[in-house]
């Protein structure tokens, strides 16, 4: 038996005592304690991890990789914010007596094991394990190999505080490329992947394994500026969408400007002013860098077919006061996140409210959009009965069920 599959083997085993019998408000508070106490040893490994990657990759994954104070000290409160979350795993979500002493519930339930794979940013590590225990799953996380000393140096702070509950299997660090192909095939042990990454990355991972994918493959953003938007909040929200963090996938990368709208110089002046490229052409690229494609549409309707013939489904934005077609915007446009007059950055799981995210989902199935401890939970169904059998109701003299919905506590 190989070491990745010891690995799965463990955290299978962890996590059924994560779910189950372990504080994990308790560990979560613990480890943001730990995160905070270590902080200089984490700096001191991303520094490494910088250093020796400024001589072998771009600079737009350079910037991905770095893990500074601010940064740190977001993924700190966010994993307090959790922390302080009411435990989600057990909680009833339907209550339904189909007969006298019948009662069927619908519960709140882990998914399982995690594989989730991501490149560059070492702040997606403790975000994403943070959510694993808040819901009550393991994880086998595989970071790039770029940031592999500050995920280790992580890695091992998370593993210290779990082993003091007895669960230090449930966050694991998988080390090598290789090691991903044989986790995908490890349906029998993992019950989702999640990847985060490029495009050929994300793409590679859905056509390689059976187990289901929770992911986006793209960050096609799109920032349309209507007729009727005022141009002051135009300037913000296009240089904010663009600029504010070119390197991640919420930044926009096309604007689409209406040709009735009398402050078009002045957006492009600002986006200029600020360092981004412009370009005419390009369209469905993702560029992650101070680059944008910028086209001119003649209506509503000709921006939404645009969105929808080259954006990715992910986060798109319509800057206008006209509330009707504010409104028909928001409705039609097919995308995970839908914003009327606020920046694209916006789409993310610790600005929402979720403390962190696991990524952000384009899938029409299960969750959408930045994944926090909701899109890690799935349900099963507990039926209490007393003796209850099922030839009770059938036949000619079957008993009806009374399938009435019960208030929940």
């Amino acid at each position: 038996m190989t070491e990745t599959r010891q690995q799965a083997e463990r955290a299978r085993k962890a996590f059924l005592k994560l779910s189950a019998v372990v504080d994990r408000s308790a560990i979560l508070k613990e480890v943001a304690a730990a995160l905070r106490q270590h902080a200089s040893s984490i700096f001191a490994a991303n520094a490494r991890d910088l250093a020796e990657a400024k001589e072998k990759i771009a600079e737009p994954l350079c910037k991905r990789l770095v893990l500074n104070e601010s940064q740190l000290h977001e993924v700190i409160t966010g994993i307090e914010q959790i922390s302080e979350m009411k435990d989600p795993v057990g909680c009833v979500l339907e209550e339904t007596k189909l007969d006298d002493g019948l009662i069927l519930r619908k519960v709140q339930t882990p998914i399982g094991v995690l594989a989730i794979i991501y490149e560059s940013r070492p702040d997606a590590g403790p975000q994403i394990a943070s959510l694993a225990i808040r819901s009550g799953n393991a994880v086998l996380l595989k970071g790039g190999r770029e940031a592999a000393q500050t995920n280790a140096a992580i890695g091992a702070i998370f593993r210290q505080v779990l082993q003091t509950h007895g669960v230090e299997d449930a966050v694991q660090l998988v080390s090598t490329r290789e090691e991903i192909a044989e986790l995908l095939n490890m349906d029998d042990l993992i019950d989702l992947v999640i990847p985060r990454g490029s495009n050929a990355m994300v793409r590679m991972i859905q056509q390689s394994t059976k187990i289901p994918v929770l992911g986006h493959a793209d960050g096609i953003c799109h920032v349309f500026i209507d007729e009727f938007a005022d141009v002051d909040k135009a300037v913000r929200i296009a240089v904010d969408s663009k600029a504010q963090y070119p390197a991640v996938c919420n930044a926009a990368e096309t604007l689409l400007l209406h040709s009735q709208f009398a402050g078009r110089e002045k957006v492009l002046a600002a986006l200029k002013n600020v360092g981004v490229e412009l370009r005419d052409s390009g369209f469905g690229s993702e560029y992650l860098d101070l680059i944008m494609n910028v086209k001119t549409v003649n209506s509503l309707d000709e921006a939404i077919d645009h969105i929808h013939r080259y954006g990715s489904a992910h986060t798109d934005c319509i800057v206008t006061e006209n509330e009707t077609n504010a409104r028909r915007f928001l409705n039609e446009v097919d995308s995970a996140g839908v914003f009327w007059n606020a920046s694209t950055r916006f789409a993310d799981g610790f600005r929402y409210g979720f403390g962190a995210e696991v990524g952000i989902s384009t899938n029409k199935t299960h969750a959408r959009g930045p994944v926090g401890v909701e899109g890690l939970l799935i349900y099963k169904y507990h039926l209490i009965g007393n003796g209850h059998i099922v030839a009770t109701y059938t036949g000619p003299q079957a008993k009806p069920f009374l399938h009435r919905k019960l208030p929940l506590q």
